[in-house]
């Protein structure tokens, strides 16, 4: 059994964002494994444990720095790893060819995990580019997964809080949510045993990735600004409530 999880390496969060020439994060901001990718790298490395066999290998697109992230995903418990190595920005299409082509030239896959998102693009396209080229089904958001031979149950959860539940054919392609586990985050030796295993690096290049004339290409990012203004209120303690209640039901809007 082998169980390719597809891992992204995103700027994190906490960190203060800078963006360069005008379309690219600056390599300096510290990047991490995307958290939704810890959800996918636990559950399928539970599921290898469960079963007690098969092999979990992480998977990823990007730059020489992307091996960071995937010593991550193997310090989490990922037996190897593959990087697709490309030295622009890939679009949701190509990212999808190239993962298959990689996965393919790798072996044969039993299931695809993914992060439901990632929290950079948050395209959510990747997933379904990658089921459509396999010709996998595939389901989003998913918080349960119970093998069954050739199928499995999945359970997924939709923006309004219900759950669907889907009876797939293996093999299929899955992007978890937070809600399926709490990701099993490495202790010290296990980054140090992470060191010791297998990165193949396989160039984007020499995958022979035939041009999509949908190709999209990003021109341009901007750092989000909230603009603020202070504004002091003065008065009676009773007349700078009439002004506080006044702003939030006329400004802010959060009254009625």
């Amino acid at each position: 059994m082998k169980i390719y999880v597809c891992v992204k390496h995103v700027p994190d969060s906490a960190a203060n964002i800078v963006v360069k020439d005008g379309n690219r994060i600056d390599d300096k901001v510290s990047f991490l494994l995307n958290p939704y990718d810890e959800h996918a790298v636990t559950e399928a490395v539970f599921l290898r444990n469960h079963l007690g066999q098969g092999e979990v290998i992480a998977i990823s697109l990007g730059t020489e720095d992307v091996e960071k992230t995937l010593r991550s995903a193997m310090a989490m418990g990922a037996d190897r790893s593959i990087l697709v190595k490309t030295d622009n920005p890939k679009d949701s299409i190509f990212t999808a060819k190239a993962l298959k082509a990689a996965i393919e030239q790798d072996g044969c896959p039993t299931l695809i995990f993914t992060g439901r998102e990632s929290i950079d693009m948050e395209g959510m396209q990747t997933m379904f580019r990658l089921g459509a080229a396999f010709d996998f089904p595939v389901a989003s958001n998913v918080i349960k997964f119970t093998p069954q031979g050739d199928r499995a149950t999945v359970e997924t959860q939709t923006e309004g809080g219900g759950k669907n539940i889907y009876d797939l054919s293996m093999p299929c392609v899955l992007g978890v949510g937070r809600g399926i586990n709490t990701p099993s985050y490495p202790t010290f030796p296990d980054v140090v045993k992470a060191r010791k295993k297998e990165v193949k690096i396989v160039e984007a290049k020499d995958l022979d990735i035939a041009p999509s004339p949908s190709a999209m290409s990003l021109i341009s990012l901007e750092p989000f600004a909230q603009k603020r203004q202070a504004q002091e209120i003065t008065g009676t303690p009773t007349e700078q409530a009439q002004t506080l209640v006044k702003i939030l039901r006329d400004e802010a809007k959060v009254l009625n």
